[in-house]
C-alpha cells in the first residue's frame, strides 16, 4: 500500500514557475514509476509525465507535448519524494495536479493522491 500527498500547488501569473511534490508512504516507493496528472474543470484527467523506477542508477523520463520543455519530472527515493517543477507556465495550465504510483510499461496506475490545485493568471 502506497499513500501519496501532493503540495505545493497554488495561484501564479503566466510565465511564472511552480515545483509541485508528492510525499509517499510506505517502503515500496522505489519499486513503482511515478506520474503526474492534470485535469481541468469539465475535462477528462490527462497525463503530464512519468518518471521510471531508478535502474543502474538512472530512471527514464516522458513528457506530454504540452509540457515538454517547460516541465522536468524528478524522483528522490531516499525522501520518497516525486517532484514537478513547472516554468513558463500558462492559463491553459491551471488545473487539479494529481501524482500516482504504477506500472510504466503497462500505464497502470495503481495509488493516487488528492490532488493540488494549481491556477495560472493571464
Amino acid at each position: 500500500q502506497v499513500q501519496l500527498v501532493e503540495s505545493g500547488g497554488g495561484l501564479v501569473q503566466a510565465g511564472g514557475s511552480l515545483r509541485l511534490s508528492c510525499g509517499a508512504s510506505g517502503r515500496t516507493f522505489s519499486s513503482y514509476a511515478m506520474g503526474w496528472f492534470r485535469q481541468a474543470p469539465g475535462k477528462e484527467r490527462d497525463f503530464v509525465a512519468a518518471i521510471s523506477r531508478i535502474s543502474y542508477s538512472a530512471s527514464t523520463t516522458n513528457y506530454a507535448d504540452s509540457v515538454k520543455g517547460r516541465f522536468t519530472i524528478s524522483r528522490d527515493n531516499t525522501k520518497n519524494t516525486v517532484y514537478l517543477q513547472m516554468n513558463s507556465l500558462k492559463p491553459e495550465d491551471t488545473a487539479v495536479y494529481y501524482c500516482a504510483a504504477g506500472v510504466l510499461s503497462t500505464n497502470n496506475w495503481v495509488y493516487w493522491g488528492q490532488g493540488t490545485q494549481v491556477t495560472v493568471s493571464s
